[in-house]
């Protein structure tokens, strides 16, 4: 079975994903999952939701400093560092240790921890990043969000709360957790990226053989999540959402023989325009995280399309681009947001 939805739910996307925190405050952790870290504080429901959204705009009263907040030299948080923040003094690119040393308040920082090279969770610092919250510094991708959007069991039970098609998720434990899910399935890390450690399973003896396997590794610890497969086509749409904003896109081709897009295992993204349709499902997928700049990876299915991650470290390149260039628009979007006023009363 996979997720569908009829043709009149619809015709209005942006009133159906429109959903209040109260309607799915009771669809977070359930007890029996237990915590996925210890680092993060103030990370309910209500808050996460409350928080993300009600936060006052940005008033700059005197310079700033800007800064992304990440381990990684990659290339997207290189070009983010360097294109920096309208108005700021001066911008870097800093772990967090680094930036908890050299920025305060009224300071702007993007958080772009992503998943820890392990795949056991998310990289070290988000404990830092909340600190640095609590000293007036303005962050984009607070905790709470980033965390949904690297935990995939977070992400699968906050998109389906909000009736954002998703294929159908259960946390991995042993072949049993395929019960009420049709085969093929995909099996992959909890906490997951660049395609490793992702398979596709076509019987309960190849998701035991899976599971058998994964169990030496170290990720294990945090468990893994099974989902059905929705067919894949070689390729699948990345969008850009920033500040609310759809800012780059992309089609992502996957390496010949090989069904994941991830540029990491071959695949190629070359310069796509995202149809209004998928440009709603995105921005209602990143809202309901709670993520103010990521990507969102998307498969068409029948008439529609699938949200498939939501990814809260998302790389970009030049060919992302809608025209303006994909770095600038992203910090233009989020520069914007930042200064309209507080969203609290909508919720």
């Amino acid at each position: 079975m996979r997720p569908t939805r009829s043709r009149s739910e619809g015709s209005d996307l942006s009133r159906r994903y429109g959903l209040r925190a109260s309607e799915w405050a009771t669809t977070w952790y359930p007890r029996r999952d237990g915590p996925v870290t210890d680092c993060v504080t103030n990370s309910s429901p209500v808050a996460h939701r409350s928080d993300t959204h009600g936060r006052r705009a940005i008033a700059h009263p005197h310079p700033v400093e800007f800064a992304v907040i990440a381990h990684q030299r990659s290339e997207t948080n290189l070009e983010l560092s360097a294109r920096g923040w309208n108005g700021a003094n001066s911008h870097h690119l800093f772990a967090p240790r680094d930036a908890l040393l050299n920025l305060g308040a009224g300071d702007v920082a993007l958080n772009r921890l992503d998943v820890s090279p392990e795949l056991d969770g998310v990289e070290e610092g988000l404990w830092i990043v909340n600190q640095l919250e609590a000293q007036g510094v303005h962050v984009f991708n607070r905790p709470p969000g980033l965390l949904a959007a690297h935990d995939k069991l977070i992400t699968a039970r906050l998109l389906t709360a909000a009736g954002i098609p998703h294929p159908r998720t259960r946390r991995l434990h042993h072949a049993t957790s395929l019960d009420g899910l049709s085969l093929p399935v995909v099996a992959k890390p909890r906490f997951g990226s660049w395609g490793r450690d992702v398979e596709l399973c076509g019987d309960r003896r190849a998701l035991d053989d899976y599971i058998r396997r994964m169990q030496r590794r170290d990720w294990w610890r945090s468990g893994g999540v099974v989902q059905e497969l929705v067919p894949p086509r070689s390729s699948d749409l990345r969008v850009i959402v920033a500040g609310g904003q759809v800012v780059g896109g992309a089609m992502r081709l996957a390496a010949p023989g090989e069904w994941r897009t991830n540029v990491a295992l071959g695949g190629r993204p070359v310069a796509a325009t995202p149809p209004p349709e998928a440009c709603e499902l995105a921005l209602a997928a990143t809202r309901q995280i709670g993520i103010d700049f990521g990507g969102v990876d998307l498969l068409p299915e029948e008439d529609s399309w699938v949200v498939l991650e939501v990814n809260g470290a998302v790389d970009m390149r030049p060919s992302y681009s809608l025209g303006a260039d994909v770095f600038s628009a992203a910090l233009a979007s989020l520069e914007l947001s930042a200064r309209k006023p507080s969203l609290a009363s909508q919720w």
